[in-house]
């Protein structure tokens, strides 16, 4: 799709490049190069003494003389590439990104596809806040009332906006924590209860080590011995009664093993799921519950309608996907769909073997006949991935799968089986809306141009000089604490610790071709779009994006085109 960076601020852009290039010249080795004489307000720095030898008085002089002039020329290019920083980004450069765009980690032909699966929850369905607050209150009264956990946790309220997507719980500990790309936890992100953990305490109970082994952080499906990682939207409202649990103990000074702890607040969530309890809720008020119903209906219609074939594998029931269908697409949803397949226990259906399918009637009762075909129109329970495939043949990258779930929707299809996948990624629109901001923008693109200022100058070692890059380094962590709050005050963005990607943004790229924030982002492309995933470059070749450019690593004669690569 196009760019949705205004042509005016080309010629602005443009403008900036020649004096951004000359600064850019600057830096573009490992250490720090001798400045052209043309930039004005710099002097180059006194030689060192050393290659001078002189008396000791005649040497001190020097030495003072050399270590403030250094000191004046740090702070020289400190402040010139600030200035060429603000002038780098004009206003209304920043808000390029449209979050209901679809990002592509692979390259998908969507003329290719002949056959759209979905899941239900969370992927054609999407649900208000108001389900995770009767989530949390639900299985709270559950601990007080049937596992006899304290009457005083009933004064705690849902907080929506404490825990993301993504994170880890260690199970022993009863730290909940983000944690990147590398196993590393980042630190100032590690919670006890609602207190953040101090970072000193954190790399000792880690044997002096941010990193945790793999052995310990999860299985394929994000389960290890000692940790796991919360990947299911639903599990929001499950973080933050954990947190909750905790912080109660811990502040009435009440002795308990955090693992007893986390399996009776996960049997908790596990009842109210299990018993229908949610299900009940949704469906008595599908009006406040179901986000953007009538787009789903608009995607559904317009595959149809280009010849695709659609079909559906949900874990929930028959009864709740019916009602919830009908509210959004209208009584004759399954006519929509070649095959309809409801409570198929996921990610078991895709490894699994044995099980059978079992047809449903209209009223979505068990039929006992053998099912041998797997016919248009009809409703079936559980079954398997293998007979699946053995009676449709829908094979390979001609079936394109959507879920929310990277791990039970996603992963099996993508590495055993072949399948092209789309992930459904709702926290896409508001972190897209964070990033768009001035605030951001100007903030990490700071960020990333001291960074670069203090890896090239750090060979500056006098006294003086170290000062300096120390206040740098100070200055640094607090615009990485900045540009992390922007996005959530405990834990940050789900897509990044503070340079690296998360644990959960690796698994998004491995496991997915194309991520998007709803299915509705369907309808901004033509069903024979081709899909075209980012060149992004590695450590090792030139910086090709914008807010590299800062960190003075090359001049470019091609900045309108680069606009575009971002």
């Amino acid at each position: 799709m196009a760019s949705r960076l205004p042509k005016s601020l080309f010629a602005l852009l443009q403008l900036k490049t020649a004096k951004f290039s000359t600064a850019a010249s600057l830096c573009t080795k490992a250490v720090d190069v001798p400045l052209d004489r043309n930039v004005s307000g710099y002097k180059k720095p006194a030689p060192s003494p050393a290659d001078h030898p002189a008396d000791s008085c005649t040497t001190g002089k020097a030495i003072a003389t050399a270590t403030s002039e250094n000191k004046t020329y740090l702070w020289g290019r400190y402040n010139e590439m600030k200035k060429l920083v603000h002038e780098l980004i004009p206003p209304g450069i920043c808000n390029i990104l449209n979050p209901a765009n679809i990002y592509s980690n692979n390259e998908v032909k969507l003329g290719n596809i002949e056959i759209y699966g979905f899941d239900y929850d969370y992927t054609l369905a999407q649900y208000s806040s108001s389900v995770h607050t009767m989530i949390f209150d639900t299985a709270r009264e559950i601990l007080v009332d049937q596992y006899k956990y304290p009457e005083g946790i009933k004064e705690y309220a849902y907080q929506p906006n404490f825990a993301i997507r993504g994170l880890h719980y260690d199970v022993r500990k009863g730290y909940l924590m983000k944690i990147d790309a590398f196993h590393y936890v980042q630190l100032g992100t590690v919670y006890r209860g609602l207190s953040p953990v101090p970072d000193e305490e954190v790399v000792q109970m880690y044997e002096g080590t941010q990193h945790v082994p793999l052995h310990q952080m999860s299985d394929f499906y994000g389960k290890g011995p000692t940790m796991k990682q919360f990947m299911d939207i639903f599990s929001l409202p499950e973080m933050a009664l954990l947190s909750c649990v905790n912080d109660y103990f811990i502040n009435h000074s009440i002795e308990y093993d955090p693992i007893h702890l986390f399996k009776d607040v996960s049997d908790a969530i596990s009842t109210v799921h299990i018993k229908g309890m949610m299900y009940d809720w949704i469906e008595n008020d599908l009006e406040n519950c179901i986000l953007h119903g009538d787009e789903i209906y608009a995607v559904l219609n317009r595959l149809v309608n280009n010849g695709k074939k659609l079909f559906l594998i949900t874990n929930s029931p028959f009864n709740f996907v019916d009602k919830g269908m009908k509210y959004m697409v209208g009584d004759d949803w399954r006519d929509l769909f070649d095959l309809v397949i409801v409570q198929a226990d996921k990610p078991s259906f895709f490894t699994d073997k044995c099980k059978p399918f079992r047809r449903l009637d209209d009223t979505g009762t068990l039929q006992w006949d053998k099912v041998s075909t797997l016919e248009k129109g009809k409703m079936y329970k559980q079954g398997n991935l293998f007979d699946f495939l053995r009676l449709t043949g829908w094979r390979g990258s001609k079936v394109l799968y959507f879920g929310d779930h990277l791990y039970s929707d996603l992963a099996d299809l993508m590495l055993r089986h072949g399948w092209r996948t789309g992930a459904i990624v709702p926290e896409l629109k508001t972190e897209i809306g964070i990033i768009n901001t001035e605030q951001f923008t100007h903030g990490l693109t700071w960020l990333q141009a001291l960074t670069g200022l203090l890896e090239r100058l750090q060979v500056y070692q006098d006294e003086d000089s170290m000062q300096v890059l120390q206040e740098w380094i100070n200055e640094r962590q607090e615009l990485m604490s900045l540009t992390k709050n922007l996005f959530n005050p405990q834990f940050g963005s789900i897509f990044r610790t503070h340079h690296n990607p998360t644990y959960f943004s690796r698994r998004l790229c491995r496991f997915s071709d194309i991520y998007m924030s709803s299915v509705s982002c369907l309808l901004n492309y033509d069903t024979t779009y081709t899909f075209y995933p980012r060149r992004t470059p590695l450590q090792h070749e030139a910086p090709l994006w914008m807010d590299q450019l800062c960190t003075g690593c090359m001049k470019t004669p091609f900045l309108e085109e680069m606009v575009h690569i971002r």
